[in-house]
């Protein structure tokens, strides 16, 4: 309802960007964002206080404690963090149909299209999931499940990269 206010709506507060991809985009924006700062506040907390005190006693000024010291330690955890919301917002559907993803496309979209004025529908996966598997034919339903695989294969890849950049900040503290 947020993004459907401030970035859809033509008068009042909103920004009357219509239903567009940018609206749509924003939207999801602000949806990770929550996640993505709890995440790092997390992350951040978890810092030895001894980290810190050590770097000021050997006279570092507070940025390069907090560049060289705390990010760099705090760093596996940001970025599970925001990998984590973005693979979240991957599925979300019900968000982006309030804001006008709610047409079937059977063309190959152009992606600068929404930036000049051209043909602005857009969808999710989900919803033309749907659409695909609504269809009567065969071909459609296979389609379907292509991209039902396909969702679930990209979801797989953005938690596994967490999971190795995760291991890669870890190793690099620790070295």
């Amino acid at each position: 309802m947020f993004g459907l206010a401030i970035f859809v709506k033509q008068s009042g507060f909103g920004l009357g960007l219509g239903p567009s991809v940018l609206a749509a985009g924003l939207t999801m924006g602000v949806m990770a964002m929550p996640i993505i700062v709890l995440a790092g506040q997390e992350a951040l907390r978890s810092v030895p206080r001894s980290l810190r005190e050590s770097a000021y006693g050997v006279g570092c000024t507070r940025w390069q404690v907090t560049k060289d010291h705390v990010l760099p330690s705090a760093m596996p955890g940001i970025m599970t963090g925001t990998i984590l919301a973005m693979s979240r917002i991957m599925g979300e559907a019900a968000p982006l149909v309030v804001v006008g993803a709610t047409a079937m496309i059977l063309f190959d979209p152009d992606p600068l299209a929404a930036l000049n004025g051209g043909n602005v529908n857009f969808t999710v996966i989900p919803i033309q999931i749907y659409f695909w598997t609504a269809e009567p034919e065969h071909a459609w339903h296979s389609m379907a499940a292509a991209a039902s695989i396909a969702l679930i294969c990209l979801l797989i890849a953005m938690n596994s990269i967490a999971i190795v950049l995760r291991q890669h900040f870890r190793k690099r503290l620790k070295a």
